[in-house]
């Protein structure tokens, strides 16, 4: 099967190129960068070996292409790895062509209202948002086993959402719900800005966009919407950006509306809730995560502690994968009904 990436060249680019050339379903990938159409994708990312490229790579010649020239290759799958309100355009060039993958926000939100709110203008292609399918892999198998347009999520609402959910399918949410998630410098993105500086980040770490400020705010708002039972909890999300490459840890608090349940049965709700997931791991009570157990994996992991009548949420997760590439290769796996873990990296750091 052949795969190809819209903006191979950025952080998630990169890391769905390793993915790819990894997975055992795929023989052929078509990586494209428009800032770097004709160079040798050995001679800017060193970190790939020679010999994965030849043998995957050879259609292109190992190098980049432009991405109006992805076409004509004829992908089986495209993801698309391109900026927010940039990606669309290219997507809709392949329906009724092959399933695509979008990384960007462009598909995300359902609401016409939210997405102009969050990015500041209409949405790009609103004919195409009625196909699009929300791409959190564990509580949309179905969907994205038929879709042709998948909507990745967001990192920071993937971090939120995953040990949300079930507390919020079991209509135990109430009140307010308050999130704060910490991410890696690569959340950001692959530019020059003065604030992502390593002067500017090393030895700091501070809050932006808190309560209801950041984009992501809609789309987590959106999935807490469909998924509580009566009335949907409000939320206030606050992100954090830490002196770390990579990784994000949330944190998040909740007053129960079953004042009885104990935190027995709320470790037992989330661990079947999951029980069918092989990449997402509750563990025990006492037992917190860390980053440092998912990075470079596409795994989340989910800690909770109660307090009275207020459940802790915990989740770490790494921004680049689970938050990103290897969510949109997890859902390429349901898709196509291979493995669902293929290619998905699962041992953490030491």
């Amino acid at each position: 099967m052949k795969a190809a990436i819209l903006g191979a060249n950025g952080y998630t680019g990169l890391v769905l190129t390793r993915l790819l050339l990894q997975h055992p379903d795929i023989d052929s990938v078509v990586a494209s960068s428009r800032s770097l159409t004709g160079t040798a994708i050995a001679d800017y990312d060193h970190g790939l070996a020679p010999q994965a490229l030849a043998k995957k790579c050879r259609e292109t010649h190992g190098r980049y292409i432009a991405p109006e020239d992805v076409p004509s290759h004829s992908p089986d799958v495209v993801f698309s790895a391109l900026p927010h309100l940039a990606s669309a355009d290219f997507c809709a060039a392949y329906q009724n062509k092959c399933p695509v993958i979008d990384l960007s926000a462009d598909f995300r939100l359902r609401s016409d209202e939210r997405f102009a709110a969050s990015y500041g203008q209409n949405r790009p292609h609103p004919e195409l948002q009625d196909k699009a399918v929300y791409g959190l892999t564990e509580w949309y198998r179905d969907e994205i086993s038929k879709a042709d347009l998948i909507a990745s999520p967001g990192c920071y609402p993937t971090s939120v959402l995953l040990p949300l959910i079930p507390i919020l399918a079991q209509g135990l949410a109430g009140g307010t719900i308050t999130a704060n998630a910490m991410s890696g410098i690569t959340g950001a993105g692959k530019k020059a800005q003065t604030n992502l500086l390593f002067a500017e980040r090393c030895e700091n770490m501070g809050a932006y966009l808190p309560g209801r400020s950041h984009r992501h705010w809609n789309e987590m708002s959106q999935e807490i919407e469909a998924f509580s039972q009566g009335a949907a909890p409000k939320l206030l999300f606050t992100p954090h950006l830490i002196p770390a490459k990579q990784g994000m840890l949330a944190t998040i608090s909740l007053e129960l509306s079953d004042k009885k349940i104990t935190q027995d049965e709320l470790f037992a709700l989330l661990t079947n809730a999951y029980e069918s997931s092989p990449l997402v791991t509750v563990l025990p009570p006492g037992t917190l995560p860390q980053t440092k157990a998912v990075r470079g994996t596409g795994r989340c992991l989910i800690g909770l502690q109660l307090e009275g009548d207020h459940l802790l949420l915990f989740s770490a997760i790494d921004n680049l994968y689970k938050g990103a590439a290897s969510q949109a290769l997890q859902a390429m796996n349901i898709r196509f009904g291979f493995q669902e873990t293929a290619g998905i990296p699962v041992f953490g750091e030491i």
